[in-house]
């Protein structure tokens, strides 16, 4: 029996593989699309959530998922495994974190002698999954949840996510600015550079997606040098765009590893399609 599972939710924005290979359970967010509820990762894809926004974005909206959700992930792995680290959406994105805790206390009952810990990400896209992706591989090398966690809370101490928007014109969804802005930035094509760390960030606006690409290759440059760099490219129904952002990265920087993601529509719905962003981080200090 493995000691530890990982846990976590749809939108670190892992791909199928890398959870299917670590065996990371995924507490799939709930979409809320023309008054139908849709599972993300589960009752619906990226791609088809996307086509969806594309046709009535002001039918598209969220919601969190319940302590009874998050305890059947717990559930999935509590028989392959003696402790779980569920690592979940920042605190201030969401409630998720609450609802993990929540069923941690029902699972007190139900799954009795599983050691349980709840991890605020503090973090979201794939540089939440790579905080999942760390601790998932150090179970994977036979660590205890202790040494599990450390793996975990050493990677999000580095991790850094930027993303493009290829409008501004979704963004009010998220409460930072007003509809009316929103629209206006619309109309002039300003494309925001975000970065995520706890919240997301405003970094700057752009008038091309190039102009985009290059400043956050540059930042890119900036925080890692020449380290080796474990780097995940994403894209909100941009596949063209985000594998063309991956052979730049794979050209200009030293990689560790590289992979590529869909942008989850549970944080897409509030930046839009044509979305294209990257997390990374160095082992190096």
């Amino acid at each position: 029996m493995k000691k530890v599972a990982v846990v976590t939710d749809s939108v670190a924005c892992l791909n199928r593989e890398l959870a299917e290979k670590y065996k990371i359970a995924i507490i799939p967010v709930n979409l809320i699309i023309r008054g139908k509820a849709y599972r993300d990762w589960v009752d619906i894809t990226p791609s088809e959530a996307y086509e969806m926004f594309q046709e009535d974005p002001d039918s598209f909206n969220t919601s969190t998922p319940s302590p009874v959700e998050c305890l059947e992930a717990f559930r999935k792995v509590s028989g392959t495994s003696s402790a779980i680290l569920c690592v979940t959406l920042s605190t201030r994105l969401s409630s998720l974190y609450t609802a993990a805790f929540d069923a941690r206390e029902l699972a007190r009952t139900e799954l009795p002698g599983i050691d349980i810990e709840i991890m605020n990400s503090e973090s979201a896209t794939p540089s939440e999954g790579m905080i999942a992706l760390a601790a998932a591989r150090a179970a994977a090398d036979g660590k205890d949840l202790p040494g599990v966690i450390r793996a975990a809370e050493e990677v999000k101490s580095r991790v850094k996510a930027l993303i493009l928007l290829d409008t501004i014109r979704h963004v009010y969804r998220s409460g930072r600015i007003p509809k009316i802005a929103s629209t206006l930035g619309s109309a002039l094509d300003i494309k925001p550079l975000l970065s995520v760390a706890g919240e997301v960030h405003f970094k700057s606006m752009v008038r091309s997606r190039k102009q985009g690409i290059e400043r956050m290759l540059q930042m890119m440059r900036d925080q890692l040098g020449n380290r080796p760099a474990h780097i995940a490219v994403t894209h909100a129904y941009a596949l063209e765009e985000a594998e063309k952002l991956k052979e730049r990265v794979a050209a200009e920087f030293d990689c560790a590893e590289l992979w590529l993601s869909e942008f989850s529509p549970v944080m897409g719905y509030a930046c839009g399609t044509g979305t294209v962003g990257v997390a990374f981080y160095s082992d190096e200090p």
